[in-house]
């Protein structure tokens, strides 16, 4: 089977991305990551590209999938045959939100 070309648009050190990247080592897939938080010029391409700003976004022999998971990721390359599939654990959560965007815990209140 040969492996898809991958284009993955991502935060250095977002949940998300990180999932993404999990996916791309659980199945060992080559893959260009374009970092979009320090590189002005590839945020600009992804926005282009996939229509929206919200990352990640990740392209697959020319098909963009924005605003995904790794978990949607990988349930996309299995539909399409890109992959087969591998019962390994993913090294990383793939679908996890970063981690500025997880709720935070509060103290629960109680009257008497």
């Amino acid at each position: 089977m040969n492996k898809p070309k991958i284009i993955a648009y991502l935060k250095p050190s977002c949940g998300w991305s990180q999932g993404v990247r999990a996916i791309m080592r659980k199945y060992d897939l080559p893959f260009e990551d374009r970092d979009i938080i320090n590189d002005p010029l590839q945020r600009q391409e992804m926005i282009e590209k996939s229509g929206q700003m919200l990352s990640p976004c990740v392209e697959i022999n020319g098909h963009m999938l924005p605003d995904i998971s790794g978990e949607e990721v990988e349930a996309y390359m299995l539909a399409n045959n890109l992959i087969s599939r591998n019962e390994r654990p993913a090294d990383a959560p793939t679908n996890q939100p970063c981690a500025h965007e997880m709720p935070q815990a509060s103290p629960m209140q109680f009257k008497r």
